[in-house]
Formats: structure tokens, sequence, C-alpha cells
């Protein structure tokens, strides 16, 4: 049997440095890659969320992480939304909340009530 050609979308540093390990550390690669998957994947605590987002009870399909509804400022300093209060903030939108290297970042879904939910 012949060596497996790592994947083409493998960053060259994995590409060229995973078929250089032996077998044992390979397993504990692989044993850790196992548990960096299952630690991103779970959803994040309240207390890791922005104070206005609110909790969405609807899977949402393009990833994992925790969906939630919010009403945000825009920015603009002579908008109504600059005031603070929640009822003048626009929105509310959806955002996957989701852990990266080590950090909490969001993504942009959608407006609420634009189709996708």
């Amino acid at each position: 049997m012949e060596e497996p050609s790592p994947l083409t979308s493998l960053p060259k540093y994995l590409a060229e440095g995973l078929p250089k390990q032996d077998t044992e550390t390979l397993h504990k690669i692989q044993s850790y890659v196992g548990v960096l998957i299952e630690y991103r994947d779970q959803p994040l605590d309240t207390d890791e969320l922005p104070e206005t987002a609110e909790s969405v009870n609807k899977p949402y399909s393009s990833g994992t992480g925790t969906v939630v509804k919010e009403k945000i400022t825009c920015g603009d300093d002579s908008c109504k939304c600059a005031s603070g209060d929640r009822h003048d903030m626009h929105g509310p939108y959806l955002y996957r909340y989701y852990r990266e290297n080590g950090t909490v970042k969001s993504e942009y879904i959608g407006k609420l009530g634009s189709g996708l939910w």
C-alpha cells in the first residue's frame, strides 16, 4: 500500500510535517484534534456572549457554535441608536458565536425575518 497524499487544502507546514511523524505521535495528534473539535463545537456560555444577545432555539446548519439574535448600534453618533436604549437599536440580527484559536468570534448570519429563519 502506498502512503496517502496529504489534502491539497492543508497548510504546507502540516502537509509536510505530518508524514514525518511516527505512528505514536500521529495517534496523539488525532486524539488532540478530536478534543479540539469537541471543544470548539460546544455551545458558548452566556457570559461569553454580548449582553444584548438573546438565545435562538433553532439550529443553524452552516457551522457550530451558538446562534443568537442581537440588536446593535450602527456607530453613527447622530443616530437614535447611540442612546443605548434597546428599543432604539437596529435589528434584531442573527449572529453565530464560536471559538477559534482560543478566542470567541462572531459571524453575521442575517436579519431576523429575512426568510433565513
